[in-house]
């Protein structure tokens, strides 16, 4: 049964939709809103423009923006999020991949590293993106989240790595064991106070654990840099996502923990991004 109108009509409806309940790019959500109602890569969206709508479509595409104008992000509502290039599964007990931690890993493979530790994995992005770039790697993903690492896992089989990355339950590095010559993370930085004057689609809909640890945003950092060097080789390498304003009291407290060549990196808008130390 074909819907009441096409592909195209639908979209110009959706737009001022999504705008009015203060969605910062309306058009471009509304469009990957509307491929994935039709099933079908956003990116093929203009030839289907004039397609119309099923009756199933129609009510798919009323649901997620229905959703979106809640502001659930839009990966939320379609369960996928590309990060360097691969597609990973994202939930409400994931962070959402965001392309500034690409930095992140371009760095990581700056070097050649065998056996990689990422602490507080989430969907696996890190650690799997790693271990796609380095095929003869592998490595361990740790979360405080089972339900998170019942994301990464199935993330891991997508991709084909589920031989090379071991996913544990862990609390920073409680069940972690032996050495790494490269550890990555992602961890919770924002500072309490700072909770409410986020988006709504990260303070409403991400997980509050992967955001914040409370009080001062610092604690995973003093947690991380406490053991790092007891469970990094000789040489190998340390490497952490900040917020733009916490670069010289983490780098602070890697010198302090014994790293050597600390050293604060910005992303491509020039905000600092990460810290990065060495094991002597």
């Amino acid at each position: 049964m074909s819907g009441a109108g096409t592909a195209a009509e639908a979209l110009r409806a959706a737009v001022p939709r999504l705008a009015a309940a203060g969605v910062e790019d309306a058009p471009r959500d509304a469009r990957r809103l509307l491929a994935h109602a039709m099933g079908i890569a956003p990116d093929r969206l203009t030839l289907h423009l004039s397609d119309r709508l099923t009756t199933e479509q129609q009510e798919a595409f009323e649901v997620t923006l229905a959703a979106r104008a809640a502001r659930q992000p839009v990966s939320q509502i379609t369960g996928r999020r590309e990060f360097w290039g691969r597609e990973f599964r994202v939930t409400r007990d994931t962070l959402d991949p965001r392309p500034e931690t690409e930095c992140l890993v371009a760095a990581a493979l700056e070097e050649p590293f065998s056996r990689v530790l990422d602490l507080g994995t989430g969907t696996g992005c890190i650690l799997l993106t790693c271990l796609a770039e380095r095929p003869s790697a592998t490595g361990v993903g740790c979360d405080v989240s089972e339900a998170a690492l019942a994301v990464a896992r199935e993330n891991a089989a997508a991709l084909g790595l589920a031989d090379r990355a071991e996913f544990r339950l862990s609390d920073w590095w409680k069940e972690v064991e032996g050495r790494f010559d490269l550890i990555l993370s992602n961890p919770p930085y924002i500072a309490e106070a700072e909770m409410a004057d986020l988006a709504p689609e990260v303070r409403d809909w991400e997980p509050r654990g992967a955001l914040t640890p409370g009080g001062d945003g610092l604690d995973a950092y003093r947690a991380i840099a406490a053991q790092a060097r007891a469970h990094l080789e000789h040489g190998g390498r340390i490497m952490v996502e900040i917020g733009p304003t916490q670069g010289r009291e983490v780098a602070r407290l890697f010198a302090d923990a014994g790293l050597e060549n600390v050293e604060i990196r910005p992303d491509l808008d020039g905000r600092d991004r990460f810290v990065m130390g060495r094991n002597p």
